[in-house]
């Protein structure tokens, strides 16, 4: 029998097929699959705090970033427990939680936990802590017979869900080593050295001051950027945290018989700090004391006495953190001090109110930047330029 040729024509397809595109077989929705890749790509910023001032700083920061705040519902119940409801979907997003510390400091560490860990347990991908002034940071060392809190707090915070921290000016820069994860410490003095060229008349006829000898590094390093004068003082108005008394600094007047026979410890001399103590020339200057944190105010306002009666015509305090605890407000009014400059990073418009020496630096543009350089993985350099490791 002749062989007969059979033709096969590829390009029509037959129903019985298999092919996306037949109008029998059910297509893949491309739109929601593009949507998920961009839901991944993105981010959210999450205010932690349940106060209306405590959400400030976070408003400012998503206005400098041109998004707007996450939905979520942070409240105390009847019993005082926190609540935390997220009202957006989170996952496989950076998500950026900002949490400024108020008055109440357990409340609002308790808020970031829990806030944590509600978001990584609905699946965001990387959950980065906005902490500008970092709680428990003078707790950093091992201080008699207590404990280092703010290790206990870093250890928290990993176990909480936080892969990533943004803080400003850390109290003791070792308190980084605490951390199973990457720690970003901010500096705020660009913003406040802007602050004494700008609005402090003649600042060149200024010398800056440091409260103590362990603030002798930070006075130095802004003594050097603006080209300026150093003084520091010691001796009773210096308050050393080291020096509060427990017993053992005043040893018995007799041996106890308690070691083997032999044994011969030498008895521990006492501490007695020297009459306060001004090194450098203070007499006709505009002295500007600077520090990390300004809290219990009353050494800072021994300080400025004793700047006044060695010749000191004005005289300014900077610091990162103003916490203005207790009666702060009424004792700056009342002192010799003319100006308190602090940023930001805590909350403080009530005592604002009650005393108009206190001015504000705003920081939330480098907090706003440093979250757009963490999300699109850019480096973290450009926001340490001339910055000294001594700030």
């Amino acid at each position: 029998l002749p062989k007969k040729k059979i033709k096969l024509n590829l390009s029509k397809k037959t129903p019985s097929s298999f092919s996306l595109s037949h109008p029998q077989t059910p297509k893949l929705s491309y739109g929601y699959k593009s949507k998920m890749n961009v839901g991944r790509s993105g981010y959210r910023v999450f205010s932690a705090n349940s106060t209306p001032a405590g959400s400030e700083l976070a408003k400012q920061i998503t206005e400098r970033l041109g998004v707007e705040l996450g939905k979520s519902v942070v409240y105390q119940e009847s019993n005082r427990e926190t609540r935390v409801d997220v009202k957006e979907s989170v996952r496989g997003q950076d998500i950026f939680i900002i949490q400024t510390m108020p008055r109440d400091v357990n409340t609002a560490i308790m808020e970031l936990l829990v806030m944590a860990y509600a978001l990584k347990t609905s699946c965001a991908k990387n959950i980065i802590g906005v902490i500008p002034y970092f709680p428990y940071s003078k707790q950093c060392k091992m201080r008699k017979r207590g404990s280092i809190v703010c290790k206990l707090l870093a250890s928290m915070l990993a176990k909480a869900g936080l892969t990533h921290i943004i803080t400003m000016d850390l109290h003791q820069k070792e308190i980084q080593g605490f951390f199973s994860f990457p720690v970003d410490n901010l500096r705020a003095s660009p913003f406040l050295l802007q602050y004494i060229q700008e609005e402090i008349p003649d600042y060149r006829n200024a010398i800056i001051v440091a409260k103590s000898p362990s603030a002798a590094k930070r006075a130095q390093s802004y003594a050097e950027r603006l080209r300026l004068g150093l003084a520091v003082m010691h001796g009773e108005a210096q308050c050393a945290e080291s020096d509060m008394a427990d017993g053992r600094h005043s040893p018995p007047a007799f041996r106890p018989s308690c070691g083997p026979p032999g044994l011969e410890l030498p008895l521990m001399m006492a501490k007695e700090k020297p009459p306060i103590t001004v090194v450098g020339d203070v007499g006709g200057r505009i002295a500007i004391i600077v520090d990390d944190i300004i809290d219990d105010v009353a050494d800072f306002v021994a300080a400025a006495e004793i700047l006044k009666e060695r010749g000191a015509y004005k005289i300014y305090i900077m610091a990162t953190h103003g916490l203005l605890s207790a009666d702060a407000p009424r004792l700056i009014e009342e002192s010799a001090i003319d100006e308190v400059v602090v940023t930001n990073t805590v909350p403080h418009e009530v005592q604002k109110l009650q005393c108009p020496k206190i001015k504000t630096v705003d920081v939330s543009m480098i907090l706003a930047e440093a979250i757009r350089r963490i999300h699109n993985g850019e480096s973290m350099a450009y926001l340490f330029r001339n910055v000294t490791v001594d700030d």
